[in-house]
C-alpha cells in the first residue's frame, strides 16, 4: 500500500463528523478514531509497516519500541512484528496486583527505546508514557505517530526533549475527500 492509498484508507476508515470531547479537553469538529484503524487488518498491516520504518529512519539505534496502553499497543505490536524489535508497554498507572508494574516487557536500564503513538492532539499521553519510561532508566528522544492532529502535540513534546515524528498530519487527511472512490 503506497503512502496516499494509506492516507485514503485512514481519512476512510477513522474520520468522524459531529461535536466530540478529545483527551485533552478540547471540543472539536471532528474525531479521528483510531480503534477503526486499529482493528482492520488491511490498514494495521500496512500502519505496521510504515512506523517500522519510521523507527529505523528516526531512531535507528532503538532497542524497543514502546506504546502507551491502550490505544497505541496494538500499534506498537505490529511495528514490533515488521522490525522484529521488541516492544514495551506503558500502563497509565502500576497495576496493584501481580508484579504491579507500569512498564510491561523486558527491559534493561539505559536502553533506547522509540515510543509510537496513535493521534497526537496535546502530547499530553505521549508525554506521561515517556516520563515512565525514563523513570524506569530508558532513554527516549523520539516518538512517532500515526497521526499529528497539529494542535500543539510537537511542541510540548520538544519541551520535553522528545521529537514527534508523524507519519501524517491531520490537515493532510482532511484534504482527502469524503469518500474519494465515490
Amino acid at each position: 500500500m503506497t503512502r496516499d492509498e494509506l492516507a485514503v484508507a485512514l481519512r476512510e476508515s477513522a474520520y468522524l463528523e459531529g461535536d466530540f470531547v478529545l483527551r485533552s479537553g478540547r471540543r472539536s469538529r471532528y474525531y479521528l478514531d483510531k480503534y477503526r484503524f486499529e482493528t482492520r487488518p488491511d490498514v494495521l498491516a500496512p500502519l505496521g509497516e510504515a512506523l517500522a520504518d519510521a523507527v529505523r529512519e528516526h531512531e535507528p539505534d532503538a532497542d524497543r519500541i514502546a506504546g502507551p496502553e491502550l490505544g497505541a499497543v496494538v500499534l506498537a505490536a505490529a511495528a514490533s512484528l515488521e522490525s522484529g524489535l521488541p516492544f514495551l508497554i506503558v500502563r497509565k498507572a502500576a497495576k496493584d496486583y501481580g508484579t504491579a508494574a507500569r512498564i510491561e516487557g523486558v527491559y534493561e536500564e539505559g536502553e533506547c527505546v522509540c515510543l509510537v503513538e496513535d493521534v497526537v492532539t496535546s502530547g499530553g499521553a505521549a508525554i506521561d508514557a515517556v516520563q515512565a519510561l525514563r523513570e524506569a532508566g530508558l532513554r527516549v528522544s523520539n516518538a512517532i505517530c500515526v497521526v499529528d492532529r497539529e494542535e500543539g502535540g510537537v511542541d510540548e513534546l520538544a519541551r520535553h526533549a522528545v521529537r514527534l515524528r508523524p507519519l501524517f498530519r491531520a490537515s493532510e487527511l482532511l484534504e482527502i475527500p469524503a469518500n474519494p472512490h465515490g
